[in-house]
């Protein structure tokens, strides 16, 4: 057991962050406000490329919403910090990719707070639901973002019964990058962290920007932003060193240098 429910870890432009607060490693309003400083502080470091989002031990990664500090008088309508719940759901200008390693159980706000990034692996042991309906409130967060990453009718099926799925399935459903066994999941996620690490990271930014941007956007008034370079991060990486190195790369036949500028 850690002395603080978050943890973090830098390697290279990689930076772990794990949620450590037993014994199901439920979310309060102190936790929360932690998350959302270290994402920030990942968010606003030029150095840093890649964060993952673990939680330790085997049987739970978050159920959410943590009801004993609700009951003891943490209010759900409260200051969850910087980010919104667990720092990711609301973090403004992250055009950094993240990546979740799911291990145990991920409910609820748990399973929300996997939604908030790019990319998860989960362990076979993983299990997922939104029991929210069954207690009478709402999965806010879920209900918005699920329909638009699984099918409609999928999304409403797990919405609207609350029902327990397994890793398998969230496989099937395009919700999980990759299953992996419990023992190889973190090494399986470094691995990935590792090579987003040694992508252009202003093609990276321009990526995230482009598609949380364009979301509620038409088609075509999203291609017009960024042909005439007004998304910020596109307007970055066109007048960058990285494209130019990334042309003069092509042309001689060898791997490009990235450098952020």
């Amino acid at each position: 057991m850690s002395d603080t429910p978050i943890r973090t870890r830098r390697e290279g432009g990689i930076l772990e962050v794990t949620l450590d607060r037993p014994k199901a490693n439920a979310i309060d309003l102190a936790t929360s406000r932690l998350m959302g400083e270290a994402f920030r502080a990942f968010r606003d470091d030029d150095s840093l490329r890649v964060a993952i989002l673990r939680a330790e031990g085997e049987k739970f990664f978050c159920p959410g919403w943590d009801l004993k500090a609700a009951a003891d008088g943490d209010a759900v309508d409260g200051d969850y910090g910087v980010g919104g719940f667990g720092g990711l759901q609301e973090l403004p200008g992250l055009n950094k990719p993240v990546i979740c390693a799911v291990n145990g159980i991920c409910c609820g706000g748990g399973l929300e707070l996997a939604l908030s990034c790019d990319l998860i692996l989960a362990s076979t042991t993983a299990t997922f639901a939104l029991p929210e309906i069954r207690s009478g409130t709402v999965a806010d967060a879920a209900s918005v973002k699920l329909p638009r990453r699984i099918p409609y009718h999928v999304a409403m099926d797990l919405l609207l019964t609350g029902r327990w799925f397994d890793a398998e399935e969230a496989l099937r459903w395009g919700l999980l990058r990759e299953v992996c066994a419990p023992d190889a999941l973190l090494e399986t996620t470094w691995e990935l962290a590792r090579l987003l690490e040694s992508g252009p990271p202003l093609v990276m930014a321009a990526i995230k920007e482009i598609v949380r941007e364009a979301e509620d956007m038409k088609f075509q008034d999203a291609m017009n932003r960024i042909t005439k370079s007004q998304f910020s991060t596109v307007e970055r990486l066109y007048t960058s060193e990285d494209q130019r190195e990334g042309a003069r790369a092509f042309a001689e036949k060898r791997a490009p240098v990235w450098k952020g500028r």
